[in-house]
């Protein structure tokens, strides 16, 4: 049973402790508030109410703030700290309940009932009592906090109301517990939560015994070792004997607790470091294990880049970087577009195909600045040993990872932007066969284990982002084409040439001769003649030496003290480039009986090809000459079967053929020709040399003949018409089949050039040949009566033939 007592005492919030009665502890009270309370409790009888606050965080606790049971205790001490902070000793006294609060200023005075214990020990508070000593016991056993003498005080303590404040006094409990029993008046009910609170504690303290046993263990291996090693490296230092390879084996292991090793490969490497440190110093093997090792350390297997998914920003830095371009750009825009839909997404396999110097591997480049990605680039051009892929097994002198592992360590990061360039100049012989080793490395299903010879672990790939080059597409072996994405770039149009000088070429030519605006000028009209004149080229790297030519001549004259600026203009151009070298305009001045223009393909893009016809008296022999290929020979006997098929609808005598020799021939007889694509153009050489018509000088053609005269569609529409508009030509004649590959030419090209569609050879002689000129050996053909033409023109069999006051 407990008495209650009512009394009138200051209050002192405490934050973060609370106090039992029959506890004795110091105090620090800084809060203004708080002072007062101490200080009036002091002038009084030096009583004081101490009760916690609910959040010690709160620095102006108000009624809510503070909770209602606490306790009543006596100022034992009191002494004053440097800045106003008084250091007080107090002592519980007894449970104390607010009833009210009567003042807040200058500090809180509390009306309180004090609870005064009055017990009668039964055979239920003894059981709690000794219940509560042994558990108690064995917490101070456990935990290892509490000193022993504390048990030796608790056992001899008589009275359960104390034993039970003294005993929660000395736990770590959280505040929330400790007020509990606090607030716990009735003795027998404090015994009860106090042993389940306690019980509680001692479950925790066995599981973290058990915790500390284990990490125990761990430890003493660990320092089992240490202490080891520390004796060998006594005993070498005692034996005057260098411990770097125990030093030197340190540093290794530690570089491997920190690299973030696949755990395959961070066994594999501890492995190959106990190997190293059992060898002798001078043993050969050592060297190669430790090659191993810094090559196994400095990948990069967890270190990687975050990707800038900014479709706006990635866009402008391409048009920074590149004009034109257009369809790459996209596909580039819409990686970014699915990168930031779908975060899991194995890296594309591009292949950029086109001429040299469109912009290929700059334009990787530019790729990786757009992503924010490390760039790395390797030449595929004549490798023809495997193990520059996939690397030499470590058995071998002198073995080393392949380029792809390279590469990697080059980048420093696992996402890099990898460039495969000339990956269509590969080649094999005895040493194996690179492009089928490519083919783990550039299949999305199989390169996230690459596995080179070198590193003997699976390298993940699945996050690099792939770009190969090539010149030549059916150059590529087919195993890989059918695992990469095809972006055909073939060449740029005389405006995007333009553009580029002055936006790119020009800039970066002057800095790089350490020239600035005000010291040279070169005009647009000076780089479209350069163009035109100097350069025959799909791509710019003509035209950029060209323009890294006016560049030093420019420089010459500044230093030389000759000229402050040079102007580079359209009429002095002749003085700093010398004559020009190609002559701008159309392919023939002049129309022409047995000379047709015809267009070609090659590896550095479109190109015209001129095809001469000439007849002269003899038994019908046919003569090829201008180093053709086989497909180049057939299409002139292809041609030439159907011009003599046709002779009767051509007005050519049969005699023709037994009594006259005819000669075709290619210039440039020194260059290799071959391909589909002349069979139309020496079919209207051949029908214009045998029926006397001149061939039109401003008409290119191209497309392979058959026997009927049927024209078959033919590749590389967009660079041969591209060739065709840089050589002035005005109609360009091709296939009927050929209409889908027209949206590729630019718009600009288009309105310049008239497209004539054909399906059969008929309609090519209607549109190519003149009127005819009478000859008694040859033809006798009307003139052909005019036909009206728009940009692009579909000829039908019975159309009639343009008349040349039409043509634009």
């Amino acid at each position: 049973m407990s008495s209650i007592e009512k009394r009138v005492l200051p209050l002192l919030p405490l934050r973060g402790i609370l106090v039992f009665p029959f506890m004795v502890i110091h105090l620090d009270v800084g809060r203004e508030k708080s002072v007062q309370a101490i200080e009036e409790a002091m002038i009084k009888d030096r009583v004081i109410f101490l009760a916690t606050q609910k959040e010690a965080q709160t620095d102006d606790p108000g009624e809510d703030d503070i909770y209602n049971v606490g306790t009543v205790a006596e100022v034992k001490q009191l002494l004053k700290l440097p800045g106003g902070t008084i250091r007080v000793l107090v002592e519980g006294i007894a449970r104390a309940k607010i009833n009210q609060y009567i003042d807040h200023e200058p500090y809180f005075s509390v009306e309180v009932d004090q609870y005064s214990e009055e017990y009668e020990k039964n055979s239920q508070v003894e059981a709690l009592m000794r219940n509560l000593i042994s558990q108690f016991e064995q917490y101070v056993k456990l935990s290892k906090k509490i000193p022993p003498e504390t048990v030796v005080t608790v056992v001899n303590i008589e009275e359960p109301g104390r034993l039970a404040d003294i005993v929660a006094s000395h736990l770590a409990l959280r505040i929330e517990d400790k007020q509990s029993i606090l607030e716990a008046v009735d003795i027998a009910k404090r015994l009860e939560k106090l042993c389940g609170i306690v019980s509680r504690e001692l479950e925790i303290v066995e599981l973290e015994r058990k915790i500390n046993v284990r990490v125990r263990k761990q430890m003493e291996k660990t320092q089992k070792e240490y202490y080891l090693r520390e004796q060998i490296k006594a005993i070498q230092k005692e034996l005057g004997e260098k411990d770097d390879r125990m030093a030197e084996g340190e540093e290794l292991r530690d570089k491997i607790a920190k690299a973030k090793l696949p755990r395959e490969v961070e066994e594999k490497a501890l492995k190959e470091l106990d190997r190293l440190e059992k060898m002798p110093p001078m043993a050969a093997e050592a060297a190669v294990v430790r090659n191993y090792l810094d090559w196994l350390l400095a990948l990069p297997w967890a270190k990687g880049t975050r990707d800038r998914l900014d479709i706006n920003m990635a866009e402008t830095i391409l048009n920074e970087d590149h004009y034109g371009l257009e369809i790459v750009k996209e596909r580039i825009l819409e990686y970014l577009a699915i990168r930031k839909l779908a975060k899991k997404m194995k890296g594309p396999i591009l292949c950029f195909v086109g001429p040299p110097g469109v912009g290929k591997t700059s334009l990787g480049r530019s790729i990786a600045r757009a992503l924010e990605r490390k760039f790395v680039r390797i030449s595929l051009g004549g490798v023809r040993d495997e193990a520059e892929i996939r690397g030499h097994r470590r058995t071998y002198v002198g073995a080393m990872p392949g380029r792809i592992i390279q590469g990697m360590k080059t980048a420093g990061s696992k996402n890099p932007v990898f460039l495969l360039d000339e990956i269509d100049k590969m080649s094999m012989d005895f040493r194996g066969d690179p492009s089928s080793a490519l083919l783990e490395v550039l299949d999305p299903e199989q390169n996230n284990s690459f596995s080179d010879h070198y590193i003997e672990a699976p390298y993940d790939l699945s996050n690099v982002m792939f770009i190969t080059t090539a010149n030549i597409q059916h150059n590529i072996p087919r195993p890989l084409l059918d695992r990469m994405e095809i972006i055909n770039i073939s060449g740029y149009t005389e405006e995007e040439k333009v553009q580029i000088a002055l936006r790119h070429l020009l800039p970066k030519q002057v800095k790089e001769h350490g020239l600035n605006n005000n010291m040279v000028h070169i005009s647009e009209n000076t780089i479209r003649r350069v163009i035109r004149e100097y350069t025959r080229e799909s791509g710019v790297r003509n035209l950029e030496r060209n323009i890294a030519s006016l560049c030093r001549k420019a420089a010459k004259q500044i230093v030389a003290g000759k000229a402050k600026k040079v102007k580079v203009t359209v009429q002095n151009l002749e003085q700093f480039l010398g004559k020009p070298k190609y002559r701008f305009g159309i392919a023939e001045k002049e129309d022409q009986v047995g000379v047709a223009t015809g267009l070609a393909w090659t590896e550095v893009g479109g190109d015209t090809l001129a095809i001469e016809v000439t007849t002269y008296k003899g038994n019908g022999k046919l003569t090829l000459t201008g180093k053709l290929g086989d497909v180049m020979k057939e299409s002139a006997q292809a041609s030439y079967s159907y011009v003599r098929s046709r002779a009767a609808e051509l007005g050519i005598k049969h005699d023709v053929f037994e009594k006259y020799d005819i000669h075709v021939h290619v210039p440039e007889g020194a260059i290799p020709k071959d391909g589909p694509s002349a069979g139309i153009t020496m079919a209207v050489a051949l029908a214009s040399a045998l029926t006397n018509r001149r061939v039109r000088h401003d008409v290119a053609m191209t497309g392979e003949i058959t026997l009927r005269g049927r024209v078959l569609p033919i590749g590389g529409v967009k660079e041969k018409v591209l060739a065709a508009h840089r050589a002035g030509v005005k109609t360009v004649i091709l296939p009927m089949d050929n209409r889908k590959d027209i949206e590729e030419i630019p718009n600009n090209v288009q309105k310049q050039l008239e497209l004539v569609l054909v399906d059969h050879m008929d309609e090519v002689l209607k549109v190519a040949l003149r009127e005819a000129k009478f000859s008694p050996e040859t033809a006798q053909v009307e003139p052909p009566p005019a036909v009206a033409y728009s940009n692009v023109v579909e000829v039908e069999g019975g159309s009639e033939l343009p008349n040349e006051n039409n043509l634009s």
